[in-house]
């Protein structure tokens, strides 16, 4: 299934009641053209937001470590526990080394295994390739000069979005493309070159009209 997975970021936009508010944009989105779409939000909205968003909601971080004496980290059983169903790892703005990549989620499948997703960023084929090691269920290739911009990466990097979607299945990994993606058209070249998904966020989380941009770019390709 080709799914649509928005970033609220830190936008005000998407801050605590109005990140309640656009969860639930996306549910209506989601529920009228039946397709997959997965908030990801900040951790401190997680609870309010899972108690009105009827499908899965996911985290922007997660961390390793166990409950208990780990002030300030975000464990997996306190995300489980506020009804977060996956998280995203490695973006630009939040990056890990891989090997604390790769223990958060041996982590993540010994506890919840395959019922909690996690979605790893890559900017490079050389970084996602190395990242196909860690064990995601999606690996995410986002350009970051390209990211909030009016160029998608589907237009820029063409033969490089292609070379990222073998590198994913050749591991069974599901690859989804980021960066600049604003316009149906986006979402149509990321269908034809492969991809299972599209993660967006200043796009839609910064419209005038949330909405009907998320429709626009759900229908309109």
């Amino acid at each position: 299934m080709f799914t649509f997975f928005i970033n609220f970021k830190t936008y005000p936009e998407a801050t605590g009641e109005r990140a309640v508010k656009l969860a639930q944009i996306c549910a209506e989105v989601a529920k009228q053209e039946e397709v997959e779409i997965i908030p990801i939000i900040q951790v401190v909205d997680l609870f309010r937001v899972s108690q009105v968003f009827e499908g899965k909601v996911w985290t922007q971080h997660l961390d390793w470590q166990e409950p208990g004496q780990a002030t300030g980290w975000i464990n997996l059983e306190a995300v489980v526990g506020s009804g977060g169903l996956g998280t995203l790892l490695n973006h630009s703005e939040h990056h890990l080394s891989p090997g604390t990549i790769k223990q958060t989620i041996k982590r993540i499948r010994a506890l919840a295994n395959k019922e909690f997703s996690v979605m790893v960023c890559g900017g490079t084929l050389g970084q996602l390739r190395r990242l196909t090691f860690t064990g995601p269920d999606y690996l995410a290739y986002e350009i970051k000069e390209l990211i909030a911009g009016s160029i998608s990466i589907t237009e820029a990097r063409p033969k490089s979005v292609r070379k990222a979607v073998i590198q994913a299945r050749e591991k069974n990994i599901s690859l989804v493309v980021g960066a600049g993606i604003n316009k149906p058209e986006d979402v149509l070249l990321a269908k034809k070159m492969g991809a299972q998904g599209v993660l967006v966020s200043s796009a839609v989380v910064l419209a005038d009209n949330p909405g009907k941009k998320l429709r626009e770019l759900v229908i309109g390709n």
